[in-house]
């Protein structure tokens, strides 16, 4: 049996350090918590290379007393809780007492600090195991704390460190939550020399997102303040137009810590039943004030999940302050009517070429003339004319040469030979006619016609109807089609690029696969702050659904957090099908019914789309009989 024996105080130091340093985001964490519990008012946080060599949280709270400096460093070493029956109603973000301790043996740590009424501040530097260094020092009121080379002494845990850009933008969506979860504090974030985030500290929660998340994602919220029972709500719900392809942008709070909560995400979702897409969710910056009695934060080594002694009131308060907001504050979008220019009849005749969009099957587009006389066209400035280019232009006519010139002489011209007649022309050999591969139907006369405006009814055979999903199998012909061009797929360059907000999680995924995205047709490009811009995209998909793809694919990303393979990018090129194809609904002309089922006829290969759902299925002519006694 082997010997039990109790570790030397360095090996367990590491051990319990891994609980809670994981990577650098987690010591921003501890260290700007501690900052908010000592009631600071402007908290800044700088970090090179993601943290990894250097960290600096600095506050202008109350600071640490000289004498108790050397005590916060040691384990389970804590101002904000003194017995058992604190455990039971925390209402400070930190409490375990482990975070200084756990930082200071993985990392050289160096503090500054002076409490309020003190004349002098103090020194503190240690790590590693090393022997502290306590010397005075001048600094202003409040606390310094610089972490230098974290993981220095613990190389395996270094390497499962991931890139500095994932690891400072882990950083920062900490910061993002800590700067919405406490409006009234001033956080400024500062990343390899650069202000990425300074949020103002007014107390508005408005400034603070619109600090976070910028003005698009401000632009459509909804507020919300509601009170039920023992329990507020508060903070901001997004607008049924402005839900998202995925939860990243749900953020809940209570009493002023970040949380996951699947009640409180429930109650949100479930308001917005009825008023949003399928596929569709709400985003939000909600704030649920209860007792410190009726929730306990000490059960997730993060501090992210908490368990409520009811969950009920927490549901029923998050599910009428959302649905109160909905049913004040959606209002239908309001539509603006430009005052037509004068020149527009003369513009149009410029942009007739400007036509919508065919997302089918590359099949002509008709002008049709009208019969209708043109109205008059007003007369236009001369720089309009020219800016138009309609004003007729002289024609330039060579110089004539002086009658004093000698003439040229003229070149005779070669006599052109006799045509040849057919019959006088050398037979030649005809190659060998090869059978087609495949025969293609003629559709222009099978096709019945279309039921339900989503299924294409052909006549397939003499005893066979054909009963073809468009969506289904637009979708999968095209999805073929991106399949194929791996190497570059065609796009199209936007008017003008689209500014799409994203979790950080999302942000850095879509970052990492910039080149992979290009492939597929999307061009983005790094805007700071979590945003990124949509200069292109695919071909086949409208403009207009550039941002709700990028976002939905920068959901999908960051749920990988290794490289990206054939299989995500056949998901990607799917999810481009998926928006370009023919909808079940949309009205579709006879000629594109055809030119679809013909597309379908080459390509007998494709019976299922990307989902796995049949593209057509056939009924047999005894079938139909049956039904009717004939057979």
């Amino acid at each position: 049996m082997p010997k039990i024996r109790v570790l030397e105080k360095q090996v367990a130091e590491l051990i319990a350090a891994g609980e809670v340093v994981e990577r650098p985001s987690a010591v921003i964490k501890e260290l700007v918590e501690n900052s908010v519990d000592a009631g600071a008012s402007v908290i800044t946080v700088e970090i090179r290379r993601g943290g990894i060599t250097y960290m600096r949280v600095t506050d202008n709270g109350c600071g640490i007393a000289a004498e108790d400096v050397p005590t916060a460093f040691m384990r389970h070493a804590t101002s904000k809780v003194s017995g058992q029956d604190d455990l039971n109603a925390i209402g400070t973000l930190g409490f375990r007492g482990e975070a200084l301790a756990s930082i200071s043996a993985v990392a050289h740590v160096e503090t500054f600090t002076r409490a309020e009424g003190e004349n002098m501040g103090v020194r503190y530097a240690c790590g590693g195991g090393e022997e502290p260094v306590f010397t005075e020092a001048g600094c202003p009121q409040g606390t310094t704390i610089v972490v230098r080379d974290l993981f220095f002494n613990t190389p395996a845990r270094m390497k499962f460190l991931k890139k500095d850009v994932t690891e400072g933008n882990s950083v920062a969506g900490i910061l993002d939550k800590l700067a919405m979860s406490h409006p009234e504090i001033s956080i400024r974030f500062i990343r390899d020399g650069r202000e990425q985030l300074h949020s103002p500290g007014d107390s508005r929660l408005s400034s603070a997102v619109y600090a976070v998340c910028g003005r698009e994602f401000t632009s459509t919220l909804i507020p919300v303040d509601y009170l039920l029972g023992h329990v507020k709500v508060s903070g901001f719900v997004s607008a049924p137009a402005g839900c998202r392809p995925n939860r990243s942008m749900q953020n809940f709070f209570i009493n002023g810590r970040f949380i996951r909560s699947r009640t409180a995400m429930a109650a949100l979702e479930e308001a917005y039943k009825g008023s949003i897409m399928a596929g569709k969710f709400p985003a939000c910056v909600l704030h649920m004030e209860v007792a410190c009695e009726a929730v306990d934060v000490n059960v997730h080594p993060a501090k992210l999940e908490v368990r409520f002694v009811n969950e009920r009131p927490i549901f029923d308060a998050v599910y009428h302050a959302v649905r109160s907001a909905l049913n004040t504050g959606d209002r239908p979008k309001a539509m603006e009517l430009k005052k037509p220019s004068p020149y527009a009849p003369v513009l149009e005749k410029k942009e007739q070429l400007t036509l919508e969009g065919h997302r089918s099957l590359n099949q002509p587009l008709f002008l049709h003339d009208s019969a209708a006389e043109p109205p008059k066209e007003p007369e236009l400035p001369k720089a309009v004319k020219q800016a138009l280019d309609i004003s007729p232009k002289p024609v330039f006519k060579p110089k004539q040469p002086a009658d004093t010139a000698q003439p040229r002489e003229s070149v005779p011209m070669p006599e052109p030979k006799p045509v040849q007649t057919a019959a006088q022309l050398p037979e030649l050999e005809k190659p060998p006619e090869e059978k087609p591969r495949h025969i293609v139907r003629d559709f222009s006369s099978r096709i019945l016609g279309e039921a339900f405006g989503t299924y294409i009814i052909v006549e397939y055979s003499e005893d066979q109807l054909m009963f073809i999903d468009k969506h289904a199998a637009h979708e999968r012909l095209l999805y073929e089609r991106l399949k194929a061009s791996r190497g570059g797929c065609e796009a199209q360059t936007l008017l003008e690029p689209v500014a799409v907000n994203l979790d950080m999680d999302e942000y850095t995924a879509v970052l990492a696969h910039e080149q992979e995205l290009s492939r597929a047709g999307f061009e983005v490009s790094d805007f700071g702050s979590g945003t990124v811009l949509v200069r292109s995209a695919p071909l086949l998909l409208d403009g207009r659904d550039a941002a709700s793809a990028v976002m939905e694919i920068a959901g999908y990303l960051a749920g990988f957090k290794t490289e990206i393979t054939t299989e995500h990018m056949d998901w990607v090129y799917h999810n481009v099908a998926c928006r370009a194809a023919m909808k079940a609904g949309d009205h579709t002309s006879r000629h594109e019914l055809i030119s679809l089922a013909a597309e379908l006829e080459q390509n007998p290969q494709v019976r299922y789309c990307p989902h796995g759902r049949p593209v057509y299925i056939l009924l047999g002519r005894r079938e139909i009989e049956k039904q009717f006694g004939r057979a």
